[in-house]
């Protein structure tokens, strides 16, 4: 347990900086280790009458057991090597040489940026793709390169040729024994493939929010757009019309989420949106159309409420009338009592 806590560890976050001095350091941790638990182990037997044999193959093991557990991690972390590709472009990308947050201001060369950040993930790519633990060398790096990256250049070649030899179109390395090999050269072309998918993105997005005209062309439109910017300021309605034309396209923009429908490609990003224009153009019509009648509702409640407090103002005027009529009516009659003639003896 202690001698796969020693190596696992350090392993992994070797593994993680690949460079070129990633498996030597490997190597030498090993050894260090290794070295370590055999003498620790010797020192623990010496005190027991054992075999010569039974010793040194129990010292074997152990050595094997320390190899079989940093090929073992080297496995595991070949299996995430897209993960830690992307996470490497990615911090490349949107960090300068200082490993301070990049600040885009227009002038930078995308394309010199991005070159570096996927030969980097391509560097991890070609060490994680075998087990260098010996002395054997290989030119894994080599045949990435120029089979990925080189890829327009060898194109052109191939154009010229009938024939042509894809390097990567095999299911091992030259001079690696498959048992050492943990990223085949097909898988490597196809998690090449699949990280060109993914960080393209990234780069186009970029260039989109970076791309300004020249100041030529900014001149020219002031020039030759002024009559039509005195003609607005002397229609204000164009204005108004311009402004509401704006809103318009800005909530269209904005209901069908035309930046993150095109990130897939401009295909599926046209077919989408066509799908979803006409709905999404008629659900604004139906909300102006029901913030329209909305006052127009209110309105009814309003009248209704005047109407009733008009019809108790009617009913309490009324009441007061016939309680006024009624008293003259008892008042009338109180006269014609006291005015009746007095009784005869």
């Amino acid at each position: 347990a202690k001698l796969n806590e020693a190596l696992a560890g350090p392993v992994e976050a070797l593994l993680d900086g690949a460079n070129n001095e990633t498996w030597p350091s490997i190597k030498k941790l090993l050894q260090r280790e290794t070295v370590s638990a055999v003498s620790g182990l010797s020192s623990a037997l010496s005190g027991f009458e054992m075999d010569a044999k039974d010793k040194e193959k129990m010292l074997t093991s152990l050595q094997d057991y320390a190899r079989g557990v940093v090929e073992a991690k080297a496995r595991e972390e070949a299996g995430r090597v897209l993960i830690r590709m992307k996470d490497r472009f990615s911090t490349l990308f949107s960090h300068d040489s200082d490993s301070m947050p990049r600040v885009w201001t227009g002038k930078e060369d995308i394309r010199a940026i991005t070159k570096t950040a996927r030969s980097a993930s391509l560097k991890l790519l070609s060490v994680m793709a075998a087990i260098r633990l010996d002395d054997d060398v290989d030119n894994i790096e080599n045949t990435l390169t120029s089979a990925l990256v080189d890829a327009k250049s060898n194109a052109a070649v191939a154009d010229k040729s009938i024939t042509t030899f894809d390097p990567l179109a095999s299911s091992s390395w030259e001079q690696v024994p498959p048992a050492k090999t943990l990223i085949t050269p097909v898988q490597c072309k196809s998690l090449w493939r699949q990280f060109r998918a993914e960080t393209e993105y990234s780069e186009a997005s970029r260039r989109n929010n970076n791309w300004m005209p020249p100041p030529w062309a900014i001149v020219a439109l002031v020039v030759l757009g002024f009559n039509e910017f005195m003609t607005l300021l002397r229609n204000p309605l164009y204005l108004g019309v311009l402004f509401v034309g704006y809103l318009t396209v800005k909530a269209l923009w904005v209901q069908l989420n035309i930046s993150g429908e095109f990130q897939h490609g401009v295909l599926p990003g046209l077919l989408s949106i066509s799908t979803k224009f006409l709905p999404t153009v008629m659900n604004l019509l139906t909300k102006l159309a029901e913030q329209g009648q909305s006052p127009a509702t209110n309105n009814p409640q309003t009248n209704s409420g005047a109407t009733a407090f008009k019809s108790f103002q009617n009913g309490s005027s009324s009441s007061n009338t016939s309680s006024s009529a009624s008293s003259g009516v008892t008042a009338s009659g109180n006269d014609i009592d006291y005015s009746s003639p007095p009784k005869e003896d």
